[in-house]
Parts: structure tokens; sequence; C-alpha cells
């Protein structure tokens, strides 16, 4: 099962739309610590803890990307103003991340959704 087979568009949509615009240190802390309790999950893992909450998945990818983001100092929204533009890097992402996470199920999803961010930029 892919992992946002699950989801629906407009919870799809948070993984990068939420994560657009630049964040200060005080909000990354904030979003890091959000993060560090899933960061031992695998792209199955995430599924099997989280089965019926569509929601809480893509909170969790979405606070990942956000810390992809960050790390290669990408700001969505200052570097892709265009709409129609972040609307495809968003699909460009999930289809990185589904095509990762299927080719292995065990891969960490922080890892998974770091190559999906970096392949969707690219």
């Amino acid at each position: 099962m892919s992992l946002f087979s699950k989801c629906s568009a407009t919870t799809v949509a948070f993984v990068i739309g939420c994560v657009g615009s630049a964040f200060a240190d005080e909000e990354m802390d904030r979003i890091l610590n959000a993060a560090m309790p899933h960061m031992h999950h695998s792209c199955e893992s995430i599924l099997a803890n989280y089965p019926d909450d569509e929601e809480k998945v893509a909170e969790i990818v979405g606070l990942m990307v956000a810390v992809s983001l960050f790390n290669r100092e990408f700001d969505v929204e200052a570097e892709i103003p265009d709409e129609e533009q972040r609307a495809t890097l968003r699909v460009e992402f999930i289809d990185r991340l589904e095509q990762v996470c299927e080719a292995d199920p065990d891969t960490l999803l922080a890892g998974a959704v770091d190559i999906a961010t970096k392949d969707a930029l690219n």
C-alpha cells in the first residue's frame, strides 16, 4: 500500500503547502521537537501505527518535510512564488515519496521524505 493511498488531496496538500515559508530558529526548534518522536518510523510502520489517521500521517510527513527544507535552506514560497508550480512540486514530491517507500517499505520515513524533497526540488 502506498504511503499516500489513504490520504485525501486536501491532507496531502498540507505536506508541502504548510512548510513553504522560512522558519525562525524557535519555530524550527518546535518543529524538530514535534518530529523527533516519529524519526524511528519506516514508511511501513507509520501506516501501521496510524492506520486510520491520514491527517496524522500527513502532519508527521509535513514535519519531516519542514526539517528537510530547513536543512537545505530552501523557502518554497520565496523560491517558487507561483501556486501552480508549487502544486506541481507537491505532486512530484508525493510521487517520489511513494516510489521510495514502495521500493523499500522498511526505509526510514525521514530518509524517504528527504530523498523525495531533494528530488522534487531538482
